[in-house]
């Protein structure tokens, strides 16, 4: 099984930040996300060998810091969404995969959860989400990619879902075995002959500009099995410079308790 780091944006709500570097390596408690990140693919039994980073912005400054991983140019990162840049890599999904955000830091454990976890598709889950809400002004919790599960299936996936009616937040990290990669592929291919790149797929967006969320949730209504594997707490999102400042706050758990 491969390890898929869709890493290809710049993150320009982080500012002065990412002038000189992409969004995966601002340093969140004294070290790149990337590492952080490569830490927990580890954990679940992926060697750099195996991982598959999507580049696009600043693309020749991670190749040069981590000469070990397996590189996937995005060209149309500064065009495409998530799940367009999750797809430069699709030719290496077939025997299965897990996928991750690169601008998150979560537990190592996490991955390992997932690789364990039984299902052909399973995405990680944030059950203490809101309490890193409280006190975010620059990305609301109706920003948040929330679902609903019942009994480990997601029965729902959108950021429409109210807050309060939400079970988790989908972090971002998700296994698919070689069937749920090809559920997913075959999903998309279907979504593209259907719509193209630019016209509208899901709540009013384009296919070019969709999120991962979005097929997930095409899949979910369509009848196939989502599963889900929770963390509770131990993740983070690093979105803004509002963000960044928080980080260490949230990671130690002294953030106040969502109401």
């Amino acid at each position: 099984m491969r390890a898929i780091v869709i890493g290809a944006g710049r993150g320009s709500r982080l500012r002065h930040l990412t002038d000189e570097i992409p969004k995966t390596l601002v340093p969140v408690l004294g070290r790149p996300m990337l590492d952080a990140i490569l830490e927990a693919l580890a954990a679940g039994g992926m060697t750099r060998s195996e991982v598959t980073f999507i580049c696009g912005y600043k693309k020749e400054v991670v190749q040069a810091r981590y000469p070990d991983l397996e590189y996937v140019d995005n060209a149309e990162w500064e065009r495409n969404n998530i799940l367009g840049s999750l797809l430069c890599a699709r030719d290496r999904m077939k025997d299965g995969f897990v996928s991750t955000y690169a601008d998150i830091v979560y537990r190592p454990e996490t991955v390992a959860d997932l690789v364990r976890a039984e299902g052909d598709i399973v995405l990680a889950v944030d059950t203490d989400w809101r309490r890193r809400y409280v006190g975010r002004s620059q990305h609301p919790d109706t920003d948040a990619e929330k679902l609903i599960a019942k009994d480990g299936k997601v029965a729902s996936i959108s950021r429409t879902i109210a807050p309060e009616e939400a079970t988790g937040e989908f972090i971002g990290v998700m296994k698919c075995t070689a069937a749920g990669a090809a559920q997913f592929i075959e999903a998309y291919d279907a979504a593209r002959a259907a719509c193209g790149d630019d016209e509208v797929f899901r709540e009013g967006r384009i296919l070019r500009k969709a999120y991962l969320l979005d097929l997930l949730a095409h899949l979910v209504e369509r009848g196939v099995d989502v599963r889900t594997v929770d963390t509770h707490g131990g993740y983070m999102e690093i979105d803004t410079l509002e963000d960044e400042s928080l980080a260490a706050t949230w990671w130690s758990g002294k953030a106040a308790p969502a109401k």
